[in-house]
């Protein structure tokens, strides 16, 4: 049973005159099949926790730790593998290839990995499904309404079965409707796969589809929803 583990966890950014502790001790723990919720206003260092928990940032101190495995003490080449084949990461842009059609963007996390382009597609359509873009399979990124494009990034996220799934504003750019739609589908992955997932959110109905919250204001971390932030966006 695995799960994502911070421990006292320091992360500052420097700047001329001035250093900035976007993380102060931050402690906290996604249980396997847990699906949790990190809210926060802009700034309040939501992103960076995120970005430490994926191996993508070091911290300054203390431990991340996924499967009790020290994230931050992997060597270079290791902390890649460790992202492309255990982590699916949901981006708050899309970051989706212009040109490229929906199941070839879905593919490219596998096809980096060095699968053939006949597998990636095979091992793809199945999520592209799942997400309920599957009829859009062939048409262009740019040729895909925003909460079709948000669908393709999922879908990425998941086809190498990760056992950690992070996501930065996923409903961000979606109507009410389809971030409920989206929400219900991460959940139900989350517990149906046993993995830990953790949500960077403004959306104050995320909080009705996960298992805990978190709320993070100057770089502390505390347990449930800071009221004020029912009225916190962007």
């Amino acid at each position: 049973m695995s799960a994502l583990e911070l421990r006292d966890v320091v992360k500052e950014y420097r700047s001329v005159g001035e250093t900035v502790r976007a993380l102060d001790e931050v402690s906290l723990v996604v249980a396997s099949g847990e699906f949790a919720a990190l809210y926060g206003p802009s700034g309040s260092g939501k992103t960076t926790l995120l970005l430490l928990a994926a191996g993508l940032l070091e911290p300054d101190s203390g431990e991340v730790l996924f499967d009790a495995q020290n994230i931050a003490r992997l060597e270079r080449r290791e902390r890649s593998l460790f992202r492309r084949r255990e982590i699916g990461f949901v981006f708050q842009s899309f970051h989706l290839i212009p040109g490229a059609t929906a199941l070839e963007n879905a593919a490219v996390k596998l096809l980096a990995d060095g699968y053939s382009l006949a597998e990636a597609k095979q091992r793809t359509r199945p999520w592209l499904e799942r997400v309920g873009i599957a009829e859009r399979e062939r048409h262009r990124s740019e040729q895909l309404s925003m909460g079709e494009r948000q669908r393709v990034a999922i879908a990425r996220a998941l086809v190498n079965e990760p056992r950690l799934l992070l996501t930065d504003e996923p409903t961000g750019n979606l109507d009410a409707k389809r971030s409920r739609e989206i929400l219900a589908l991460l959940r139900e992955i989350c517990h149906e796969r046993a993995i830990p997932a953790l949500l960077v959110t403004h959306d104050p109905q995320a909080a009705n589809f996960v298992d805990r919250v978190y709320t993070l204001r100057d770089g502390d971390l505390h347990d449930g929803l800071d009221l004020e932030l029912n009225t916190i966006s962007g």
